[in-house]
């Protein structure tokens, strides 16, 4: 068998000591890693802010045009445009939130742009996974799940930069809790 040029030309002269060295290097910066994670939610204001523009337009359209049902519709069409700008609004006075863990507590926020987070001791933190298949119609998935005290703090996958954020906060969680990683 041959081995690389590479793997020779890092080898000492045991043939082992720089290899160990990279491991002992690459442990201790792995293991500083989970020991800390700070991760800020991502908001949709353009999408709140597009769905009120076209709701309170095509509202007003269909109110002011249409018969008594269509009136009723676009009632209904309004009162979602009225949400969607309830959520702009929100994420106009409210940071997205950000999920920080480290040695001693966890801080946890109650949902997208909501202000005022959780912090918890990390003793208090129970479980922490992501549900893939069994997730509600309504939710897009993976949902990660943290389970803490006497709640659950639900986190979508919309809400994240990527889906490599949720899979770090359920690795440093468990790395916490002492559970093996899935």
């Amino acid at each position: 068998m041959s081995t690389s040029h590479r793997a020779e030309a890092g080898k000492g002269a045991s043939g082992r000591g720089n290899e160990r060295k990279g491991r002992a290097g690459a442990s201790s910066h792995a293991h500083k890693l989970a020991e800390q994670v700070h991760i800020t939610l991502e908001h949709a204001r353009t999408r709140h802010l597009g769905w009120a523009a076209f709701g309170l337009l095509v509202g007003a359209l269909i109110i002011t045009r249409l018969d008594v049902v269509g009136q009723a519709i676009g009632v209904l069409i309004v009162l979602a445009a009225a949400h969607s700008s309830y959520q702009f609004a929100r994420t106009l006075r409210f940071p997205p939130g950000t999920i920080e863990i480290d040695r001693e507590r966890a801080v946890l926020p109650r949902g997208l742009c909501r202000g005022n987070p959780v912090t918890l001791p990390l003793a208090d933190v129970r479980h922490a996974y992501l549900l893939r298949r069994a997730v509600p119609w309504t939710q897009t998935g993976p949902l990660l799940v943290i389970e803490a005290g006497e709640h659950a703090y639900v986190y979508p996958r919309d809400w994240f930069a990527s889906e490599d954020d949720q899979q770090r906060v359920v690795r440093v969680l468990r790395h916490h809790l002492g559970q093996a990683q899935p």
